[in-house]
């Protein structure tokens, strides 16, 4: 039996791990100890990919409803008639009609499907690119615009060379969602020159394992990281250098601290004074680094906060330094203010990112607006178990006048869709994914382990058929077919040069002509838009990058990466593995992408907000509703949930995976036990579920999983979330607050 090196699809980090295959199944997983960056680490969910892959919901031929139920058709009609029904809704009711929902990786990080469905729509005249990053994200990108000049850009943690590392809202030994999480954070914990805090309501994984848990009242993050800032700032502990070499408004923002009460703002956080102070004056003194992630992201005030986390990094001086924060990413934004950038409707949100949240769709749908959403394509999304207000997707989407779901398996969105359209997953098909970080970051490409038992088509090859069918792809030459047939990449390259220099238009359709010319000589059109990627002219700073991987600055740099990649399709190596070193550490300032290339700490956009925050306005918010006395946190990670594509339950046999973690005292108010079936209600619906009580659960809190109310061939297993999260709920960027949600709970 055939061991295949393959890299885990269930999260950002891609693992690499090993997959023995008999009869096109995969039937062992064991992690790769050669991969460069998981170096055999695996956690449990990338040990059970087989599930992924492998389970009784897989959609394999095109289906249409017809009445209640549906039939498999063949690709030219799917293609067909889809095509046809998209045509008649543009022409009636205009380019606004129509939208795209994409995941990053419902079914496959990496997945390059999900960039031909956004330009399919794109360059059908649609800017309405609804993703499940601005689900979480929004409010980081908002922010990062107004302070950093880009809304693209992160700042990534130096883990390795930082000796204290302070997490918000955030729990890696479960989410992972860096390399080798619980290797890494474990063997910080029992360093005694390094630090760990963890800022978390309850006591979770990672806080066990802390030097320090601030163990914070739900929903009062902004009022900490605003005291945090006072302190330091109060106690003359900031970076005065770092301040006046790399920032710009410093004295401006100022009067936000000068006279804020910090002992009451930490009273309301439930957090002790001394220890917060000692927090501040590690995190000033040492080697500093923070990760923030959805515990602050999709909570109250969530784009202020992350407005704060750079203005605290800032006055620290812990940004483009070693053991402190590095900018990574960056381009253009959309800008809200710019009359030019879409805004939704109904619901008036502006792009962020050149995105929208999944969070108001529904409500753009249902409207009476004459220019309201019609048409959704989706690609590797569920909805309707994903994204908030499960009951207001169901309404909407049977309203639309055409729902297409391309989809590995028949999910609960798929079952409402006009045309399903079966995709290969990554473990059938040619993927990658790039991953950001710190100091080095890391592609993959992944090679098809297994075989599509079925129809199924790449994602890429999918959106081109229906681009080609929409009569976007213009008539190509029969030379370009021939030197995409001949094998010899450098003539593709030449002759793919000489047709767009002669129809520069065609420039905006290049990834679906090297699909439907590259792409059907491969095999693959993904492997053709990698190509495309190369082909495009590459920044002075990337090429100058690869140089030092050995591939020489030129106008032949992309081509030789490129022919790199394919020269390995053939070895069974299964994943290329590509490490770029950074631009040099005290150069990566300059990646400051503002106007004048400082970090701006001071926008008039937040001045009224910040200033709002205090102790008596902060108190009298978060003040219990007599209704809803408890707040719900909705979304846990853990071992036992993933992305919604992990269908088979099978997986968690015997694990009590999908309760309600109650705090034995809240139990007891209630009289309510251990394994007892209650109902949890919210504005938006109710569920039943299990209580779980424990004391890793704060007082007044109570949580649910993500990923849970899975119809599973047929039966439904657990609760599903998002009934009780309500759209509507959400901030003034779209981002749901699945943080805070005001709930009760009843016996059943």
């Amino acid at each position: 039996m055939l061991w295949k090196k393959t890299a885990c699809v269930l999260c950002g980090n891609s693992c690499g791990l090993e997959v023995q295959v008999e009869d096109n199944r995969i039937i062992k997983v064991r992690p790769d100890k050669d991969d460069p960056r998981s170096e055999g680490y695996l956690c449990r969910k990338g040990m059970n990919i087989a599930f992924h892959q492998h389970n009784a919901d897989r959609v394999l031929y095109p289906l249409k409803r017809v009445g209640e139920k549906f039939e498999r058709i063949s690709w030219d009609q799917a293609i067909s008639e889809i095509s046809e029904k998209l045509k008649a809704i543009l022409q009636q009711h205009g380019v606004r009609s129509l939208a795209s929902l994409v995941s990053i990786g419902e079914f496959g990080y990496g997945n390059y499907g999900l960039q031909y469905c956004a330009r399919l729509v794109r360059r059908l005249g649609s800017r309405y690119q609804y993703s499940a990053a601005n689900q979480e994200f929004a409010g980081r990108y908002w922010a990062h615009g107004l302070t950093l000049g880009s809304q693209g850009m992160g700042l990534a943690s130096d883990f390795e060379n930082t000796d204290m590392l302070l997490l918000v809202g955030k729990n890696p030994l479960m989410s992972h969602n860096f390399p080798q999480a619980r290797r890494r954070l474990t063997k910080m914990s029992k360093d005694p020159e390094r630090l760990l805090v963890v800022v978390d309501p309850r006591l979770s994984e990672t806080a066990k394992i802390a030097d320090i848990h601030l163990a914070i009242r739900p929903g009062t993050d902004a009022l900490l990281i605003k005291s945090m800032i006072s302190i330091i700032l109060s106690d003359e502990m900031h970076d005065q250098e770092f301040i006046g070499k790399y920032t710009n408004g410093f004295s401006e923002i100022l009067p936000w601290f000068a006279d804020f009460d910090v002992k009451a703002a930490l009273k309301v956080c439930e957090l002790d004074y001394d220890q917060v102070f000692k927090v501040c004056q590690e995190f000033t003194s040492r080697k500093s680094c923070l990760i923030d992630d959805l515990g602050i992201l999709m909570n109250r005030h969530s784009a202020l906060v992350s407005y704060l986390l750079v203005v605290l990094l800032a006055i620290c001086g812990r940004i483009s330094v070693p053991g402190g924060n590095y900018l990574v990413g960056g381009g253009p934004s959309s800008d809200p203010n710019d009359p030019r950038t879409w805004r939704t409707l109904i619901t008036d949100i502006p792009a962020i990112n050149g995105l929208f949240p999944p969070n108001v769709l529904p409500e753009e749908i249902m409207s009476d607006h004459p220019d309201r959403i019609r048409a959704v394509l989706t690609f590797a999304s569920n909805p309707l178990r994903s994204y908030a207000d499960t009951t207001a997707y169901e309404n909407a989407f049977r309203q639309l006048e055409l729902l297409v779901v391309t989809e590995i398996a028949m999910s609960e969105t798929a079952a409402l869709a006009h045309y399903v359209l079966p995709s290969k997953t990554a473990y059938e098909s040619w993927s990658g994914t790039l991953s950001s970080g710190s100091p080095e970051v890391y592609g993959w490409i992944r090679r098809p382990v297994v075989e599509a038992e079925g129809e199924q088509k790449e994602g890429g090859e999918i959106f081109t058929l229906l681009a080609d069918a929409m009569g976007l792809i213009p008539e190509l030459p029969e030379s370009l077919y021939q030197a995409a047939r001949s094998g010899n990449i450098r003539e593709y390259r030449d002759t793919f040069r000489d047709y767009m220099t002669a129809n520069p238009e065609s420039g905006r359709f290049m990834q679906f002509i090297t699909a439907k010319t590259l792409g059907n000589a491969m095999g693959s059109a993904h492997l053709a838009g990698l190509f495309s990627m190369l082909f495009l002219p590459r920044p002075r700073a990337s090429q100058e990058e690869a140089a030092k991987a050995g591939f020489a600055v030129g106008e032949d740099q992309g081509l030789d990466i490129y022919k790199a990649i394919i020269d390995h399709i053939d070895d069974q190596e299964g994943v290329l593995v590509g490490i770029r070193s950074p631009a040099d550490p005290y150069k990566n300032i300059e990646s400051i992408a503002t106007e004048n290339g400082k970090i701006q700490l001071y926008n008039s956009e937040v001045d009224d907000w910040v200033k709002k925050i205090n102790a008596d306005a902060e108190e009298k918010s978060l003040k219990p509703d007599d209704e809803f006395p408890l707040i719900l946190m909705a979304g846990r990670h853990m071992d036992m949930n993933a992305n919604t594509e992990m269908r088979d339950p099978v997986w968690n046999e015997g694990r009590r995976a999908c309760t309600l973690a109650m705090h034995p005292a809240d139990a007891e108010e209630l009289g309510l036990a251990d394994k007892q079936m209650v109902k949890v209600m919210t504005e938006a619906g109710e569920e039943t579920i299990e209580v779980e009580v424990t004391k890793d659960t704060r007082k007044g809190q109570v949580i649910i999983p993500h990923g849970f109310g899975l119809i599973y061939d047929g039966v439904k297993y657990g609760a599903n979330v998002n009934r009780l999260t309500k759209n509507t709920h959400r901030d003034h960027v779209g981002t749901p607050m699945h943080r805070y949600i005001p709930c009760r709970v009843e016996p059943v």
